[in-house]
């Protein structure tokens, strides 16, 4: 389910239909649950959860959005009702999505805690001019959406957000999303958080990855997971190429070379090879990705001191880039630790 929804009817008036809706409520303060649709009164209440019960033929909004909220086994059968109905605007809460969402929503009261609570925590940046995603999906307890650049507008899509604490919001404009990872490196990784995994995502693009994942990733000891890297022709300075200037590269080289010496002269050898880690997507160990930021955050900010125009004077989301560039170095030239890929998912 998007949180861009403003009104939903959920279809189904038993137990599955009021924990939906109990959780839309916490979950999705601005998602309003109008009321709940079945295909006969016989058997229901005429209310539940404060809201009507209404036989389908009394909802003459055929474009409402509706939540199929009854058992997997007759999902189906409820689909074509529904779209001989006329309404085709319909999304179907299967077993996975009534878990996750369910998960979540004990997680935020703090009730039933769940067993694989502590194992991950997994930030999605958010920026408020982000487009409305046309696809609709639940995200699990362990993802946790957080706004990118929120120090640079009174607009807010997130609870959380990268303004506060020790943070680099109001670089946004060229830091993208690393404004998030520097958030969760200064306010998670050193500050106590109590997970054993943590990562970035993006809005539209995320690792395809499960609950029963992390369990395998648990009891198989992976350090990283990362996405399967993109292909270049003839070799990853296509990337850079086709995305920075010249100058600006020479302000990376510089700066790494300065404070990572021999990261810069693997850099020669890794940059002749057509494998390359697009938009800083990971999920590491705590203690992995503490390291990686430490490392990552002072060439970076060397390098904005060193390009001209320097960075204070500038919104071209050149940091954004080199922090893909290295990426690519640090977890290929640190070739022993237990690194695993997974398919990367984007969403319209």
């Amino acid at each position: 389910m998007g949180t861009e929804l403003k009104n939903l009817v959920i279809f189904g008036a038993k137990s599955i239909a009021l924990g939906a809706c109990l959780a839309i409520r916490e979950l999705y303060p601005d998602c309003n649950v109008i009321g709940f649709m079945v295909s006969s009164m016989k058997g229901n209440a005429a209310s539940l959860c404060g809201l009507p019960v209404r036989e389908t033929v009394c909802y003459e909004d055929r474009n409402v959005p509706v939540l199929i909220a009854v058992p997997e086994d007759i999902q189906e059968s409820i689909v074509d009702f529904l779209n001989h109905h006329g309404f085709h605007n319909i999304i179907r809460l299967d077993s996975l999505k009534e878990s996750d969402l369910m998960s979540r929503y004990y997680e935020r009261s703090g009730k039933f805690p769940g067993l694989r609570q502590n194992t991950a925590e997994i930030y999605m940046a958010k920026f408020y001019r982000d487009k409305p995603l046309q696809d609709t999906r639940m995200f699990p307890g362990w993802i946790k959406p957080i706004q990118a650049g929120a120090s640079l507008t009174d607009v807010r899509v997130a609870e959380l957000t990268d303004d506060t604490g020790e943070n680099i919001s109001h670089k946004n404009p060229n830091y993208c999303e690393l404004t998030v990872l520097y958030w969760v490196w200064k306010n998670k990784l050193c500050s106590g958080g109590s997970a054993r995994y943590y990562g970035l995502f993006h809005y539209r693009r995320f690792l395809d990855i499960s609950d029963m994942d992390f369990i395998r990733m648990e009891l198989d000891d992976v350090d990283v997971l990362l996405p399967y890297p993109m292909i270049y022709e003839p070799d990853i300075g296509e990337h850079h190429g086709r995305y920075l200037s010249e100058s600006d590269w020479k302000s990376m080289l510089k700066a790494l070379n300065e404070l990572q010496p021999e990261y810069a002269e693997r850099f020669q050898d890794i940059l002749k090879q057509p494998y390359f880690y697009n938009y800083n997507l990971l999920v590491a160990k705590k203690d992995i990705l503490k390291d990686y930021c430490e490392w990552l955050f002072p060439i970076l900010q060397r390098t904005e001191e060193l390009s001209m125009p320097k960075g204070s004077n500038r919104a071209d989301r050149y940091i954004g880039y080199f922090g893909e560039s290295l990426l690519t170095l640090y977890f290929m030239a640190n070739d022993t630790l237990k690194i695993r890929h997974c398919r990367r998912i984007m969403l319209k």
